[in-house]
């Protein structure tokens, strides 16, 4: 490993390669256990387990001669993900590893071909031909799948894309099966095949759907223009690389017990499905320990700021609904705890007039009924009064409990009454807003 490589959390923690490792941990031309194999070894506890650090930073090192991506940082997540793969039964989660790029010619398919030497059970797979396909291959047991030209296999075009995304969907995590009839003589049985497996993807900028994205990991690879790396000739690799996967089998096999028991902190803000996506990664470089539980936080803190910047640039669509919540959020006036329909649509309609106004895809400004309908059907959020005759509108004390769990929320603190004081009706001449707002043209 090169200083021009090296991470920075890694600088004075890099190893000689099998130093500290035991004898059972060298190298040897024998085959990763089976998913299923018992449990050897390594004790619940929580001080890192011998040779994982050397492990990742070697498994780190050999992508790093093969493959050029986009931040030094990628290599760690390819290093993580290999590793994981063995014991992702005792991660309990998988998370699924999109190897992306701009253009064809940037490694995708190497980086399979190393995959499939490194992680355990592997399948490499051109194409999805079936659904089905997938269900039978779990039968026995987690196995890797490394599918390439995945923008072609989840083509909404491509027949039988909406099952396989399913699959896919659901797979991440321990349990998770699909039902299949399955004939034994003249009958059909209902059989429930398990879907569970690491799973990575390959494809140039694939148009994943955004249930599949925020269960992936994203590493972008670029071409070698300045031929910086080694090339993939396996005529003279395929050894070594089956020593270090063998490596990777004794050292998984020989943690498993650690790695279920595990439950390393993760940065915050990683909630919910983020956490669900880096905590196996997380089991496994705590175990590891060294430098890779920082460079864990690390990744998954990038992860977390390219969603952001993902919603920010269109790219990942957010729900109606949950926008919907945003903007009223956003727009909502200061600490008043009430505001009416009426002027909900109109706020609505003036500020974002490509998702509520004229430009909005319906052609024409959000109703009453459709913004009453959203809310109570995500939200179970209902209009109100302020008294009997009065205009509806919503309460912001109604609203503030899902705005707090979708992570949006008012500026500025709610009162206890509107803007006169004792009444909290509106200023207007003709008291049609419920409360007064600065907005209001009748009190202008």
């Amino acid at each position: 490993m090169t200083a021009e490589t090296m991470p920075e959390w890694m600088i004075g923690l890099e190893e000689p390669p099998g130093e500290d490792l035991p004898p059972e941990f060298a190298p040897a031309p024998v085959a990763p256990p089976a998913p299923d194999a018992p449990v050897t070894g390594g004790g619940a506890g929580s001080e890192p387990a011998p040779g994982g650090r050397a492990l990742l930073n070697d498994v780190r090192d050999w992508f790093g001669r093969f493959v050029r991506t986009m931040t030094p940082s990628d290599l760690d997540l390819l290093a993580l993900w290999a590793v994981h793969s063995h014991v992702a039964t005792e991660c309990y989660t998988t998370p699924r590893l999109q190897l992306d790029s701009p253009m064809p010619g940037s490694g995708k398919s190497t980086v399979l071909d190393h995959l499939s030497r490194l992680c355990v059970n592997p399948v490499q797979m051109a194409s999805v031909s079936s659904p089905a396909l997938l269900g039978r291959m779990f039968i026995n047991g987690p196995r890797t799948l490394l599918i390439d030209e995945i923008d072609r296999s989840l083509d909404p075009k491509s027949p039988g894309a909406p099952d396989i995304v399913a699959i896919l969907n659901s797979g991440y995590r321990v349990g998770a099966s699909r039902p299949v009839l399955v004939q034994t003589g003249k009958d059909w049985d209902m059989v429930e095949m398990s879907t569970f497996g690491p799973v990575a993807m390959a494809g140039n900028s694939p148009a994943l759907p955004d249930d599949t994205r925020s269960r992936c990991i994203r590493v972008v690879l670029l071409p070698d223009l300045e031929g910086v790396i080694e090339d993939s000739d396996w005529e003279l690799i395929e050894e070594e690389a089956e020593a270090l996967g063998a490596r990777i089998a004794a050292w998984a096999n020989s943690v498993r017990l650690q790695i279920r028991a595990a439950r390393p902190d993760l940065p915050s803000g990683i909630i919910g499905r983020n956490k669900e996506k880096w905590r196996p990664l997380a089991r496994v470089a705590h175990v590891a320990g060294g430098g890779w539980p920082a460079a864990v936080e690390e990744l998954a803190l990038r992860d977390l700021e390219e969603q952001k910047r993902d919603r920010e640039d269109g790219l990942a669509k957010e729900a109606p609904a949950v926008a919907l919540l945003r903007h009223i959020a956003e727009q909502w006036p200061g600490d008043a705890p009430f505001a009416t329909t009426s002027q909900l649509m109109e706020d609505l309609a003036r500020n974002y007039p490509d998702q509520w106004g004229l430009s909005s895809p319906f052609g024409k400004p959000i109703t009453a009924q459709r913004l009453g309908r959203m809310l109570a059907q995500a939200f179970k959020v209902h209009s109100t009064r302020l008294r009997k005759d009065g205009p509806r509108g919503y309460a912001l004390a109604t609203l503030s409990p899902a705005m707090r769990r979708m992570g949006v929320g008012v500026t500025g603190e709610t009162g206890a009454t509107g803007g006169t004081g004792a009444t909290g009706t509106c200023n207007c001449s003709d008291a049609v807003h419920g409360i007064h707002r600065p907005t209001c043209r009748a009190a202008s």
